[in-house]
């Protein structure tokens, strides 16, 4: 297979390569979302130096992005929402059995890859959530712990000395793009009653809200997608990350979600989707990918097509998908974005690789 290389000078383990093209590497590998290096390599370490399952990769990959907090969106101290707490999402998903385990709105626990495995080892049920997400957690043996840190209360603190912009909400009173709320529906008819309500305006559209609050603010949707392949021929997947920045309390994005933030088949491969999670939820662009792959797409293929699907309906969003087949072959796809790194570690690469994708 051609595959078109340019190699840019960088610091060590980073080899930035811009494709058009699926790649192939060996297996066991490793594909993960954005330029994570040491996500990539302590599950590299777990699958293929000490042989372990592509599930225990994904449990150790992404548990050291929870501890490194990487790039403030994933783990403790990140992200918090409207009442300033921060709170995790995760899942994982076993190729081989299909099943999942997930939590969500989880509050007051660091290592919420490692609860998302223990729901599916440990329980039939695939999704926990919230608060007794928490007690079933400590009941599993983790430890309880404030999640904020300096970091996160000042975010907190800064975003509400802004008038609480950008935020998430729409068609609300008080006006949401210049007040903190509490809010109130804008129109509310009184019981019994027939006489006229004035409408108040709701103002720019939620897609033109939506392009105010990217211009706003950083790009912060930087959850980490994690696909491995271990030596045995099994594929596993998970992702982890603290959520969208000041969302509503009780807001879960599409990580957590089994097929949406990632989806695997031991038959035909794997994705997992980082972005916007509460558009790309709407469209499970890891199953869709995936599903892409059994009928015959390539893994670059796959990934493009299940992100243009979203963005001819949501222009303005911006998230990407990467893709791997259970023969080593992977790529990757995005939108609304310059450019989207990942990495990839595999018995070809000597270091972990970063790939770089331009955007359609």
């Amino acid at each position: 297979m051609h595959i078109l290389v340019h190699l840019i000078l960088g610091a060590v383990y980073n080899m930035f390569i811009k494709c058009s093209v699926a790649y192939s590497a060996e297996t066991p590998v490793v594909v993960a979302t954005w330029n994570f290096v040491n996500a990539t390599e302590a599950a590299w370490q777990e699958i293929g130096v000490d042989l372990r399952t592509a599930v225990d990769g994904i449990v150790v990959g992404c548990g050291v992005c929870e501890d490194e907090q990487c790039d403030g969106s994933v783990g403790y101290g990140g992200s918090p929402d409207e009442n300033g707490e921060s709170t995790l999402d995760a899942m994982i998903m076993d190729g081989s059995n299909m099943k999942v385990g997930s939590v969500a709105n989880l509050r007051m626990i660091r290592n919420a890859i490692g609860v998302a495995h223990a729901v599916m080892k440990y329980t039939e049920h695939t999704l926990l959530v919230g608060s007794l997400a928490t007690d079933f957690a400590v009941s599993m043996g983790f430890p309880k712990t404030n999640l904020s840190t300096a970091h996160s209360v000042r975010m907190y603190e800064d975003w509400r000395g802004s008038n609480c912009q950008p935020n998430f909400w729409q068609n609300v009173v008080p006006d949401p793009k210049t007040s903190c709320g509490p809010y109130s529906p804008e129109l509310e008819v009184a019981p019994r009653s027939f006489r006229s309500e004035k409408i108040i305006p709701s103002g720019d559209s939620h897609l033109q809200r939506l392009k105010k609050r990217n211009a706003q603010s950083d790009y912060q949707h930087d959850t980490i997608g994690m696909l491995a392949i271990d030596s045995t021929g099994n594929i596993a997947g998970g992702t982890s990350t603290n959520g969208a920045n000041h969302k509503i309390p009780g807001r879960v994005g599409d990580s957590p979600l089994a097929g949406s933030g990632a989806y695997v088949d031991k038959e035909v491969g794997g994705a997992a989707a980082t972005g916007d999670g509460d558009i790309m939820m709407r469209f499970l662009p890891s199953f869709h990918a995936v599903e892409l792959l059994r009928n015959g797409k390539t893994p670059s293929e796959a990934a493009r097509d299940a992100i243009l699907r979203i963005s001819r309906y949501y222009p303005t969003f911006s998230g990407a998908v990467i893709v791997l087949n259970m023969t080593g072959h992977f790529g990757a796809a995005c939108h609304g974005l310059l450019s989207f790194p990942y990495t990839v570690m595999s018995p070809e690469f000597n270091e972990t690789q970063i790939f770089s994708i331009d955007c359609v």
